[in-house]
């Protein structure tokens, strides 16, 4: 880009996630000052780690695919992220265990995918393959070619149409699996990825069938230490190249004049001058509770409130004083219901009798994460958002004891009696502490009518000077959607006109004045 700025003020990021992390690598290794407010005590938003009892539990994200974009971050400060975490390949990536105990292990290697598949249903053999080539195809159209590209004008979205249309990808995820594969449980196996971006596979266009590509092509991992390392490594590098991270920092409002960003408030009442702000936050918090209605034309409450926000989640944590060795690392425990209990979810939003989990066993490949002879674990459930009106404060315990009473029963005998420590978060956390809209787990719904160009822009409409990085906007929730976001910045923030030099690792950190 042409235009340029000067360096009087540095760059204020909102929020330190992966979005805001990364972001900030990515500016400073433009040459931009960088500042990052975090309003929480500690950093990573939803990747952020509890730790209870000996034992350490990653808040959100548990999966890392696409290592790659990692890689980039520390290649472009001139680093080797080898030197600062290590990620371990999970296999299976995914034991997908089915009301009634029959399992399928999601694996990358393509025999022993077949082989499953053939025990399934035979006929679904050919069936897979003709997909998995679809998937790729749809990997090359949708990732390879616009995850990083910004989408901030309509022909953006309409040079990829023919290409979406020609391979099916605008049809939803399960129509697209079902009409290559018969096996009822075999297109639940293959559909169930969009709900790990807040997405109902039933509605969730099929381009995002790329997933599948995505996690065969490099593979699931998990970062030793937990994701919480991986924090860690961002925010050390982050202050090797003189990057301020400030925590208990939360902003109550951006200051706007003649429709540019002019400064960020905090609730403190400290005010920070700013030409440039980026917000690794929930773009629809961030129009409606830090920008005035006057400072807004397209992004109204209004028209935020007709969006379809994705659903919201419930996350036990709990520790036991004996080693599950049975269980995998990654663990689908799918019910009895599929499409019935996902309306329950997404379009009812009530809180069904019976539910679908997600299981973590991170001390399956990093025995580390808790005390010697012990096992850690998190079990996920998506439930309904806000908007549901639920009661949490009543709801939570008892639905906990729902959990760990089918687990005990079904699937980990014994471990109810075997736990020595446990916690919950619920919808309320989101909506508090992460402050996503309506509680949203993962901003808006990723339907058709909500991705790409349809999803909040990088480059706000309605405020100059302000970018959006994170799951909310393009190209959408995931860890790799959320590094991609910061990709992005590279092609529409403005240069710095006199850049910043990055610093050794061997010189100490600068405060910004």
């Amino acid at each position: 880009m042409s235009e340029t700025i000067t360096n009087k003020r540095p760059v204020v990021v909102i929020g330190a996630g992966f979005g805001g992390l990364a972001a900030a690598i990515r500016l400073r290794a433009m040459g931009h000052r960088v500042l990052v407010l975090e309003a929480g005590s500690q950093i990573g938003g939803r990747a952020r780690v509890f730790r209870e009892d000996g034992f350490t539990f990653d808040a959100g994200p548990t999966v890392i695919t696409a290592p790659y974009l990692f890689d980039e971050l520390f290649e472009a400060v001139g680093r080797n992220r080898k030197d600062y975490f290590d990620l371990a390949p999970v296999d299976p990536f995914y034991r997908v265990r089915f009301d009634g105990g029959q399992t399928f292990d999601y694996v990358g290697d393509e025999e022993r995918l077949l082989a499953q598949i053939e025990a399934f249903e035979p006929r679904d053999v050919d069936g897979y393959r003709k997909l998995v080539k679809r998937a790729q195809e749809i990997f090359e159209v949708g990732y390879v070619g616009l995850a990083d590209a910004p989408f901030t004008r309509m022909t953006d979205m309409l040079r990829i149409v023919p290409d979406l249309v020609s391979l099916g990808a605008y049809r939803s995820v399960h129509g697209l699996v079902a009409s290559h594969i018969r096996d009822e449980r075999l297109r639940q196996v293959l559909t169930f990825q969009p709900l790990l971006i807040g997405g109902n596979p039933f509605r969730t266009p099929g381009i995002y069938l790329l997933i599948h590509w995505l996690e065969r092509k490099w593979g699931v991992h998990f970062a030793m230490g937990g994701t919480t390392a991986i924090i860690s490594a961002l925010a050390k590098l982050l202050d090797e190249l003189g990057v301020e991270i400030r925590t208990n920092s939360p902003v109550s409002r951006l200051e706007v004049e003649g429709s540019k960003v002019k400064a960020v408030v905090l609730e403190d009442g400290t005010r920070i001058a700013a030409d440039l702000v980026v917000a690794n936050a929930d773009p629809s918090t961030v129009y409606t509770k830090l920008i005035a209605p006057e400072n807004r034309s397209k992004h109204t409450d209004g028209s935020i409130a007709r969006k379809k926000q994705s659903m919201s989640l419930f996350v036990g944590y709990f520790g036991t004083k004996q080693k599950f060795e049975d269980i995998a690392h990654h663990t689908i425990l799918l019910g009895p219901r599929y499409r019935e209990l996902l309306e329950d979810i997404f379009e009812r939003k009530v809180l069904a009798d019976d539910f679908s989990l997600y299981l973590h066993r991170p001390t399956c490949t990093d025995p580390s994460l808790a005390p010697p002879g012990h096992d850690a674990f998190y079990v996920l459930s998506p439930v309904p958002n806000q908007l549901s009106k639920l009661d949490w404060s009543k709801l939570a315990d008892g639905y906990m004891d729902r959990i760990v009473g089918f687990l005990d029963k079904e699937v980990m005998p014994g471990v109810k009696d075997s736990m020595v420590t446990r916690l919950s978060v619920d919808p309320r956390y989101f909506e508090g502490e992460l402050r996503s809209y309506a509680g949203a787990a993962f901003g808006p719904e990723p339907r058709l009518t909500q991705s790409a160009y349809f999803r909040y822009h990088n480059v706000s409409e309605d405020v100059g000077g302000l970018y959006f990085v994170g799951a909310g906007t393009h190209p959408g929730a995931g860890v790799p959607g959320v590094l991609c976001s910061a990709k992005v910045l590279e092609r529409v923030f403005p240069q710095p006109e006199r850049a910043v030099a990055i610093r050794s690792v061997a010189q100490p950190a600068a405060a910004h004045p």
